[in-house]
């Protein structure tokens, strides 16, 4: 089985463990997660205290500008430490995370900060596509999956590509970095500002009401 560098380094964020331990762990356990943990502390390898536990609670709020000041973003990505904090690979990390936040603009970190109405309004969307297409029910259900899977792609940070590697997502950058680092990495909030953003919403707001009278 071929064992990659993200699951490495996802085992060796959650146990404390070194990379060699962790990726002979994952091949001796077929890489199951759970196992190769397990592995790792009956082999008195694994730290106590995973990381996964630990409350990331110090960090650094970082800033980015683009386009001539059209765009800016504000980040806070949280550490454990102050030391970390301090350290110019965490730094550099919070900056290209500011980055990509301005250029793919998500609405929010993860699908759990998704509002309901949202998600149930691209759901009923969706649903009208499909039935007006002609699929069968037994199908719908899968491909509804599918496009609700792009959808929080498009809107949720930790699930989209990242613009400096779209090989990997920013929730695997972040597994990555906390198995390089060594404490726990994540990212709290955002807001991202783009110049007549406010004026842009409040008319595709009103195209929305005007609409809904309309049916």
């Amino acid at each position: 089985m071929s064992i990659n560098a993200s699951d490495i380094a996802k085992l060796r964020a959650q146990t404390g463990a070194g990379m060699l331990d962790c990726k002979k762990a994952l091949e001796e356990t077929g890489g199951e997660f759970d196992k190769a943990v397990d592995f790792l502390r009956t082999k008195g390898v694994a730290k106590a205290a995973k990381r996964a536990g630990k409350i990331a609670a110090e960090g650094l709020v970082s800033s980015y500008i683009h386009g001539a000041g059209r765009v800016g973003v504000l980040v806070e990505v949280n550490c454990e430490t102050d030391f970390v904090a301090k350290n110019e690979s965490f730094q550099e990390l919070v900056k290209d995370i500011a980055m990509h936040i301005a250029a793919t603009a998500p609405t929010c970190v993860s699908r759990e900060e998704v509002h309901a109405e949202d998600i149930e309004r691209e759901k009923n969307v969706y649903s009208e596509q499909l039935k007006s297409e002609g699929k069968p029910a037994e199908m719908i259900e899968k491909i509804m999956e599918g496009k609700m899977n792009k959808f929080y792609g498009d809107v949720c940070l930790l699930e989209q590509s990242f613009i400096k590697d779209e090989d990997k997502t920013i929730e695997q950058l972040l597994i990555e970095k906390t198995g390089e680092i060594g404490e726990k990495i994540t990212v709290r909030r955002f807001a991202r500002y783009e110049l007549g953003e406010g004026i842009e919403k409040k008319i595709a707001n009103l195209a929305e009401e005007v609409a809904e009278q309309l049916k």
